[in-house]
C-alpha cells in the first residue's frame, strides 16, 4: 500500500488531522468518512487512487486526531463540518475537487452541492446517505453511537467492530485489523474505547432538519453517483428513487452483501469508483 502522509490543519479554533495521499500536482480528491468513524476509513481506495489523484481524508471534528468541541450543541453539526471543508480546500488550493462521501461525508458533500460553494466541487459520488434519513435508521446510530464500548485487550475491539459495521459487508482481514488500529484510543485506566466524542449524536438531537434536506438537494446542478447497500436502512429504495427523480437525477449502483455503509475497499470497488470519477468529471 503506498504510504500516506499526515497534516495539522487549523480551521477556525479548531485542528484538523488529515490523511494525504499521492502527488499535490494530480487532481484533487476529497474523501469524507461517515459519523462515528475517521478518515482512514478510505485507506485502501485512497491509495489505489493516489496514482491519479491527490486525495485529502480528513477526520471530522470530535473524531480520530482531529479536535473536539468544547460547545458541542452548536459544533457538531453539517453547517458547521461544511465551513471546515471549505477551509480545507482553501488550505490546500483546491479550487475545485472531486468528493466521495460516505453517509455523513454524503451530507456534507450534498450541502456544499447546493449552496454558495458548489463550484469548488467537480463531482460528487455519494455512498449510501440521501436527503432523508429514515427515523428507525437514526434510532439505531444512536444506540450504538451514545455510549462507548471500552475493551481490555484490541482484539476484543477488533470483534466489537466486525460485529458492529457488519454491514459494511464483504472485507478482508487485514481491512478489519487496520480499521481497528484507526478507530480505537487508550482511556486514562489503560483500557481500549473508540476514537470520537459521543457529543456527536447532538447533531440528532438539535438538528433533525439537517436530515431532511429535500429542497436543497434538489438545488444540486453537479454531476452525481449514488452508491447503495443492498439491505441499507439509511438509504431506502424508496429515497434513492426519488434522489434519481429529482435535482441532478444521479446514476446508481447497488452494492450485493452489504448494508449501511460499503466499504469501496474491495478491488472490484475501487475500479468502479475509479470509472465513476472519470465519468462524472467528463459530464
Amino acid at each position: 500500500m503506498t504510504a500516506p502522509l499526515f497534516s495539522l490543519v487549523k480551521t477556525a479554533n479548531h485542528e484538523l488531522h488529515v490523511t494525504e495521499w499521492g502527488d499535490p500536482e494530480n487532481s484533487p480528491l476529497v474523501m469524507w468518512h461517515g459519523l462515528a468513524r475517521t478518515g482512514r476509513d478510505f485507506d485502501e481506495l485512497a491509495a489505489a487512487l493516489s496514482d491519479e489523484y491527490f486525495v485529502i481524508c480528513p477526520d471530522t471534528i470530535g473524531r480520530g486526531l482531529s479536535s473536539w468541541a468544547p460547545k458541542s450543541e452548536t459544533a457538531y453539526r453539517i453547517n458547521t463540518y461544511a465551513d471546515h471543508a471549505v477551509a480545507l480546500l482553501d488550505h490546500y488550493q483546491m479550487d475545485r475537487a472531486a468528493w466521495v462521501g460516505t453517509s455523513m461525508g454524503g451530507l456534507i458533500g450534498m450541502h456544499l452541492a447546493a449552496g454558495a460553494s458548489a463550484d469548488r466541487l467537480s463531482c460528487l459520488v455519494i455512498n449510501d446517505i440521501g436527503p432523508e434519513v429514515p427515523q428507525a435508521a437514526v434510532d439505531r446510530i444512536i444506540r450504538y453511537a451514545a455510549d462507548l464500548p471500552e475493551f481490555d485487550q484490541l482484539s476484543e475491539a477488533e470483534a466489537w467492530l466486525r460485529n458492529t459495521y457488519a454491514p459494511f459487508g464483504p472485507a478482508d482481514d487485514a481491512f478489519w485489523r487496520r480499521m481497528t488500529r484507526s478507530s480505537v484510543r487508550r482511556t486514562g485506566q489503560g483500557r481500549f474505547t473508540l476514537h470520537y466524542d459521543p457529543e456527536i449524536i447532538q447533531q440528532f438531537a438539535a438538528y433533525l432538519d439537517d436530515l431532511s434536506t429535500w429542497d436543497n438537494y434538489k438545488k444540486i446542478k453537479l454531476p452525481c453517483h449514488v452508491i447503495r447497500g443492498e439491505n441499507s436502512d439509511l438509504l431506502t429504495p424508496d429515497i434513492l428513487a426519488r434522489m434519481q427523480q429529482e435535482g441532478p437525477k444521479p446514476g446508481a449502483t447497488e452494492f450485493a452483501g452489504c448494508g449501511h455503509a460499503p466499504t469501496l475497499s474491495r478491488k472490484a470497488d475501487i475500479q468502479l469508483v475509479r470509472g465513476l470519477l472519470k465519468d462524472l468529471q467528463l459530464d
